[in-house]
Formats: C-alpha cells, sequence, structure tokens
C-alpha cells in the first residue's frame, strides 16, 4: 500500500500525529524517518528517563519499541490503529544521549500488521549498541466511535 493511500503522507504528517500524543510530547520523542514500511523513532536520554544505576528505564524503552512499531504498521494501515501486542527483550542496559528505536513491517494485511523494532543505545559520538528488541502487532480501529 502506497503512503498516501494509508492515510499518513508524510513525515511531516506523521511528525503532527506524534506532537498530538501528549505522553510522547512529555517523553521528548522525535520521529526521525518515516516511510513506507519502516519507521525511526529518537528519545534524548534525560535524568529523568533514567533508573536508579543510570540506565534508561525499562518503560522509556517500551514507550520507544511499542510507538516506533505502530508508526511503522501506520505505514502499511493507516493512522486510525493500535497496538494488538508487542513482546520486547532487553538485551543491555541502554546508556548514552539517546534512544533509537527502528521499526520495519514484517508482513500487513488490509486491517493488521506484524513489525519488528530493535532499540539502540547511541552514545556522544553516534557509537550505536542495541540494548532490546521487540516484536509487535498493530490493527485498524474505527476511531468514530
Amino acid at each position: 500500500m502506497s503512503e498516501e493511500a494509508a492515510g499518513i503522507p508524510t513525515l511531516a504528517d506523521a511528525r503532527k500525529v506524534l506532537a498530538s500524543q501528549p505522553f510522547s510530547v512529555l517523553i521528548g520523542a522525535r520521529l526521525v524517518e518515516y516511510e513506507s514500511g519502516r519507521a525511526v523513532l529518537e528519545i534524548p536520554l534525560r535524568p529523568e528517563l533514567l533508573q536508579q544505576f543510570g540506565f534508561a528505564h525499562g518503560g522509556v524503552l517500551a514507550y520507544a519499541a511499542d510507538n516506533a512499531l505502530t508508526f511503522a504498521a501506520g505505514t502499511a494501515l493507516g493512522s486510525s490503529i493500535v497496538t494488538t501486542g508487542m513482546t520486547l527483550d532487553y538485551l543491555r542496559p541502554a546508556s548514552g544521549a539517546l534512544l533509537r528505536a527502528v521499526a520495519a513491517v514484517v508482513s500487513a494485511g488490509r486491517r493488521q500488521a506484524l513489525c519488528r523494532c530493535k532499540i539502540y543505545a547511541v552514545t556522544d559520538d553516534a557509537t550505536e549498541k542495541l540494548c532490546a528488541a521487540a516484536q509487535g502487532s498493530a490493527r485498524v480501529i474505527d476511531s468514530n466511535r
């Protein structure tokens, strides 16, 4: 399905959707790539997003995976979707300047899409370390209910 047919034709449009999510604004998330079958979300790491050992809190990684997966699914399904399930594996503690969640569609039908996501901790010198991996699905909903 083309990006235009999906209902969110451009990165700028997708960024408007992200900006309409109060929790995403609170976290400081930004959508840096949005194209057919793929989305990349970044979150600058600041002290409020860390746990007691100085690593990114697991909930922040879960948010990053959830939203990146859903934006990737949105390229295939449109904007009226919700996450229906997600699994997340924490691979190593995440520390650095930001988190980068890279999600891609694995399979999509008319009403549901399955996506995978890799989350990287990125240091000030742009070194990336894989810290988590997720798989999730999203489905179309009737937003007029």
